[in-house]
């Protein structure tokens, strides 16, 4: 299956690099965390917010928010056009509650694995 980046326009390209300059202008603290959310972001636009919540834990992805002022429920796709990339959301689709597998009530779906 061929995949194809989500289309970006060029005003949506300019708030993207206006809300990343802006969180590296104001960041003060350890920068793997800054490069971790700017990235979290960035793949969040192919994958969407729910295969993240089942790559990342709670903690990493409310830091993430915090240092780019965003809330990605409000800013990603729910699914992104490339979500399948993820092995865990994959799996996620097999089981009866997506939620209990972000918790981790249900073993061997969460994984940061992509394909």
């Amino acid at each position: 299956m061929e995949r194809t980046p989500t289309p970006v326009t060029a005003k949506e390209a300019k708030e993207l690099i206006d809300l990343i300059n802006e969180a590296t202008l104001n960041f003060r603290g350890n920068l793997n965390h800054l490069h971790t959310a700017i990235g979290v972001l960035l793949v969040g636009r192919e994958l969407g917010w729910k295969p993240l919540l089942l790559i990342h834990d709670k903690k990493t992805i409310r830091r993430c928010e915090e240092i780019l002022g965003v809330e990605f429920r409000k800013v990603l796709p729910e699914v992104g056009n490339n979500a399948d990339k993820s092995i865990a959301w994959k799996l996620a689709q097999k089981v009866t509650s997506f939620w209990k597998a972000v918790r981790g009530e249900i073993k061997g779906v969460r994984s940061p694995e992509i394909d």
